[in-house]
């Protein structure tokens, strides 16, 4: 059993609603520091399946080490207010899903559901992506460094002139018009390919 607070960070995608999708789980030590990742590809499935699937995971593996209180961070508004029980599940696929979930939460002792912003779910993404990238698991991705480093650059305000390329196929856009939505709003760029694009 593991007496320390243990943070279950998840994301989960998919590329088109539904496409092929995937999962991103990272758990965090007390200090921050992951002590398990995953990226797991899941096939095809929508957007809020992937996000349940993800949570899933992350709490069976928490429950696997032997973590008794867990902080549940996840970048998805639906999930985290239909866990605290701010939103109802209407859909058949999801109920099942989030009962899955209640259960696993009430094995814990304490349990603390967040709402984490989409930069700050950086790593959970970034195994997501790479899962879906190569259609297997993946165990590491590596965390951005620096209080500079812009891992996803459209996840921050872009201006006119700014400029994105895809690192698979060479593509590129330009900025013609900022987007009206506030930062945490935003998604980064993706391109035709799947691929998320870079300034």
């Amino acid at each position: 059993m593991i007496d320390e607070v243990i943070t279950v960070q998840f994301d989960g995608g998919s590329r088109g609603n539904p496409g092929p999708a995937g999962i991103g789980v990272v758990l965090r030590a007390a200090d921050e520091t992951p002590i398990f990742t995953l990226g797991r590809y899941l096939g095809v499935c929508t957007n809020n399946v992937a996000e349940y699937m993800a949570l899933i995971t992350g709490l069976q593996e928490a429950q696997k080490l032997g973590a008794k209180k867990i902080v549940v961070r996840g970048d998805s508004e639906l999930i985290i207010k239909q866990l605290r029980g701010e939103y109802r599940v209407k859909h058949p696929d999801m109920k099942t899903l989030h009962q899955q979930a209640t259960h696993l939460l009430e094995r814990f002792s304490q349990v603390t559901i967040t709402h984490n912003l989409r930069h700050k779910n950086e790593l959970a993404d970034k195994l997501a992506n790479l899962a879906m990238d190569r259609k297997k698991d993946v165990t590491e991705a590596h965390e951005s460094v620096g209080p500079n480093h812009v891992d996803h650059p459209a996840a921050t305000e872009s201006k006119v002139g700014d400029r994105f390329q895809c690192s698979r196929c060479g593509c590129v856009i330009e900025v013609k018009k900022p987007s009206s939505l506030r930062p945490h709003q935003l998604k980064p760029f993706t391109c035709q390919c799947g691929q998320k694009m870079h300034g």
